[in-house]
Formats: C-alpha cells, structure tokens, sequence
C-alpha cells in the first residue's frame, strides 16, 4: 500500500529514496511554479496506524516544504505549508513509518478537497464520499448511455 525505503536522511537521495519519486518531486516542482489557481493533489501521505494523512499539490524550491490540505486525525483539515523531511522522520510503533498511497490519483482539485475534508470532518471521509459520487455518476452515465 505504502513505500518506505533505505537509508539516509530524510527527503535525500542519497541512499534513501524517502515517500517522493523523482517523478513526484518533479511534478510537484512543476506545479509550484505554474500560474494555474487551483491545482489538484499530486501524492498522498499517511500514518498506517492512524488517521493522520496529507495531500500535497506543491513542492518548493527548498525541496522540503509542500503545500496541501493536512489532516491530523483531530476533525479539522486544513491547508497550509508542511515539511517533508519532518514527515519522513516520523517514527511509529513497530518500526512503521508515514507511507506514500502508491494508487493515489484524483481529479479533483485541492480547494474542492478542502470544502469535502472539513464537511466531512477528515480527508478519508471525503476520499470516501468523494469516491461514491464518482462511483454513482459513473454509473448513471453507464445506465443511460447503454438505454440508447
């Protein structure tokens, strides 16, 4: 489900890839950069013991803080700047660590995350709610394209 490996510090490369791809820091770089107003979540983070997650849609240059929408698990999401490396440095119970959602994907852009998370009370629920609008508009699309 998740991706941790190697050694080293935290958000370097050298012998640690850390929870970013050189893809994702790329992508995540590229949109720092980009004049688009609302930009959609490139990576999800979360605790695999808990309830804390974090969506980010930028990296700066510093290579180390993103921005996104961070939920701590307490019912209040909200957007802002978090570290990456303080991300990775996290050390849970049984020697887990903050893992990478590898099939984390969305269109959905981060302001309309953040309106869903705190209706919701947390980003899972609205993962969830999210997922079974999704789920029903596909599947009246399907119901009425097949009536035809």
């Amino acid at each position: 489900m998740g991706e941790r490996d190697g050694h080293g510090k935290p958000g370097e490369g050298g012998g640690r890839r850390g929870l970013l791809t050189p893809e994702l820091r790329a992508a995540l770089r590229e949109q720092a950069g980009s004049d688009a107003g609302d930009k959609r979540p490139l990576v999800k983070l979360f605790n695999p013991m808990g309830a804390a997650t974090w969506l980010a849609s930028e990296l700066d240059a510093d290579g180390d803080t993103l921005f996104g929408l961070a939920d701590l698990g307490f019912g209040c999401p909200e957007l802002g700047y978090f570290s990456l490396g303080e991300i990775e440095a996290l050390r849970l119970p049984f020697g887990l660590g903050i893992e990478r959602d590898l099939h984390f994907s969305t269109t959905v852009t981060l302001s309309d995350w953040a309106a869903w998370a705190r209706k919701a009370g947390s980003i899972l629920w609205a993962e969830t709610l999210l997922r079974r609008a999704s789920d029903t508009a596909s599947d009246l699309t399907d119901r009425f394209s097949s009536s035809e």
